[in-house]
């Protein structure tokens, strides 16, 4: 079976910033690559990846402020609210010159809920 592949050239240069950082981050990278396949909770990344979960937390945050996480979320049978991250994209191609920075994301076609 193939799979659609979809690519998206970003073009807001706040955007672009925001996907620079995250990739020259560690933890970052780290949390992107951990939550591909399916939606994660901030405990199970910690764990997975060793990362202090204060860190994941701060870096969770960024990386949805950067419209580069999905989040979804369900209260459990205690009313206690939790939260799944998942990965938007899967691959990202970065083409530098002194001119212009090209920057295209290859996106995370595996099924989530999108609350975003």
């Amino acid at each position: 079976m193939q799979e659609l592949i979809q690519t998206q050239q970003i073009k807001d240069e706040l955007k672009k910033q925001i996907i620079l950082e995250s990739i020259a981050d560690k933890y970052s990278t780290l949390i992107l690559k951990n939550t591909i396949e399916k939606p994660k909770s901030a405990m199970m990344i910690s764990d997975e990846e060793n990362i202090p979960l204060s860190t994941v937390y701060r870096k969770l945050q960024r990386l949805y402020d950067g419209k580069l996480l999905a989040i979804s979320g369900s209260i459990n049978r205690d009313g206690k609210k939790y939260f799944l991250y998942m990965s938007k994209i899967k691959d990202v191609t970065i083409h530098c010159n002194l001119e212009e920075t090209v920057i295209e994301c290859v996106l995370n076609n595996t099924k989530q809920e999108d609350t975003n």
